[in-house]
């Protein structure tokens, strides 16, 4: 199954929080935090939205930084996706 973003929203997945810490600590699955690092793995086409025209500046493949608790996590094929808008997005990473 495909997800195709409708305006300005785009679709990410979590990109795997580390095992261990710096100093190389194994953390438990209760003590990672929520990554916050993601690829976006499908982009809208932008467009009009609340009368404003917005350009899409995310592409696939793009590594993204978001807020912990943005979007609406959805899980499709056993996998999860959140879905977002690119307002959302605080940064791309490089």
């Amino acid at each position: 199954m495909n997800i195709k973003p409708l305006a300005d929203r785009i679709v990410i997945k979590m990109v795997e929080a580390e095992e261990t810490t710096k100093s190389g600590i194994i953390l438990a699955g209760s003590a990672k935090e929520k990554p916050q690092v993601a690829e976006v793995v499908a982009v809208g086409p932008g467009g009009m939205v609340d009368g404003k025209e917005v350009k899409m500046e995310l592409a696939v493949g793009n590594k993204v930084l978001i807020s912990k608790y943005a979007g609406t996590e959805v899980k499709i094929d056993g996998v999860e996706y959140t879905i977002l808008r690119q307002s959302d997005v605080l940064a791309i990473v490089e």
